[in-house]
């Protein structure tokens, strides 16, 4: 069985001090749930703060971007080794970093492989455009970035990574993929995707979220499918509510 996994990216949102309080609002409700794993991806400089405030929890600390080298010339990059004593996680390649930054589906695979390597368990972004989407691009182009992400990781170590789905067009819109849809994506374009790269055994043992207006209300629908473990959540994730989220999807 794998184990739910809901993980909070708060993006570009709350100082330290507003992290570290919304913690400790929070802390207790979602230590009081279980039977899943939680974790908050806090902007880089107030990581120490919500490492701080989580401690004595159950709750995981992630980064929202890291760089693969552990030291260098690389002004504004934090490398991992800077993220291990408050870390286990690390969102690589979201959406937003690919068409805002110019990630590139090679600089997330050596970032997973740094990731790995350091013992902090990468959430690999995958996901399309509603341009793709309607032009039926789907499946060939998210097992696309699926094999470029997982390039030269062993079977061995596919189990210590997550990967979430997130359809592009349904980030910060209000809008999402059906439940039903959102299954059958995952299923073929990264299940299936990662069967054919290993084998069987390796592809039930992924943790695959669904990412995209993921709110209270919704989450037991995608929580209900059977590719679907676990979700990567915005918005829904800086709000004391998210406690009623977690609590929705076990």
């Amino acid at each position: 069985m794998r184990t739910p996994f809901i993980a909070g990216n708060w993006k570009m949102n709350k100082t330290a001090a507003e992290s570290a309080a919304f913690v400790a609002e929070v802390k207790a409700g979602l230590d009081a749930i279980t039977g899943v794993d939680v974790a908050f991806c806090a902007p880089a400089i107030n990581i120490p703060a919500v490492a701080e405030a989580v401690a004595g929890s159950k709750i995981g600390v992630g980064a929202q971007n890291m760089y693969f080298a552990e030291s260098g010339a690389f002004t504004g990059e934090c490398a991992p080794n800077m993220l291990t004593p408050y870390c286990q996680y690390v969102i690589l390649g979201h959406s937003e970093r690919r068409a805002y930054f110019g990630e590139t589906d090679e600089g997330v695979n050596k970032k997973a492989k740094a990731a790995l390597a350091h013992g902090l368990t990468p959430i690999i972004c995958v996901g399309e455009t509603l341009e793709q989407n309607e032009a039926g691009e789907t499946n060939a182009f998210v097992s696309g970035q699926v094999k470029a992400a997982l390039d030269g990781i062993p079977a061995a170590q596919i189990a210590d990574l997550v990967i979430a789905y997130e359809p592009i067009w349904a980030i910060g819109t209000g809008k999402s993929a059906t439940a039903e849809d959102a299954d059958q994506i995952i299923g073929t374009a990264v299940r299936d995707t990662v069967a054919a790269l290993y084998d069987a055994d390796t592809a039930a043992k992924l943790r695959i979220q669904y990412g995209g207006s993921v709110k209270p209300h919704n989450i037991a629908a995608y929580m209900a499918m059977d590719n679907i473990d676990g979700a990567l959540v915005g918005g829904a994730s800086l709000q004391p509510s998210f406690i009623e989220l977690v609590q929705n999807a076990i």
